[in-house]
């Protein structure tokens, strides 16, 4: 598996797993935006060994030595193989080298498999945005992870 960092050729694969991903996907202006025009984001993208397919995507913030993941998302074929663990730990790391002391994010409640994921790099719930998302009005969770107290490890990820 590669992580590296998205080039705008790759919005089509990115857009593709977006809009199975989410009940309302960024368009592809933000997108854009966020990789031509944003000076806090960085966006990454995964693909299998040797593949040339986008395979899963992350969009992130570093704002005032912190790290805020606006999202990480996987293909739907290749869920539940670890992926989205490498690529949040790859996230981590990236923030730790980029000097933030915390990183931060919102979820919906109704996204079981996203809280287990967060949860398990430890993650904990600080708070709640009420009314947070508009197209269901469902509330987010606001969780966040102290990443002086982390441990990164070198352990790669085997996917």
């Amino acid at each position: 598996m590669s992580i590296s960092p998205m080039v705008l050729d790759e919005l089509p694969d990115v857009m593709e797993i977006e809009a199975h991903s989410f009940p309302s996907p960024w368009s592809e202006e933000s997108f854009r935006f966020e990789l031509q025009d944003n000076p806090f984001a960085s966006l990454f993208v995964v693909r299998p060994p040797g593949g040339r397919k986008v395979i899963g995507f992350a969009s992130v913030w570093v704002l005032d030595q912190e790290l805020k993941i606006n999202i990480i998302a996987v293909h739907a074929d290749w869920r539940t193989q670890g992926i989205g663990s490498c690529l949040l730990k790859y996230l981590l790391d990236f923030a730790a080298g980029q000097g933030c002391r915390e990183a931060s994010l919102e979820v919906r409640p109704s996204n079981e498999a996203a809280i287990r994921l967060y949860r398990s790099a430890g993650f904990v719930q600080v708070g709640s945005r009420r009314d947070y998302y508009p197209d269901t009005h469902e509330d987010a969770l606001l969780m966040a992870l102290d990443l002086r107290r982390r441990n990164a490890g070198n352990a790669p990820c085997l996917v």
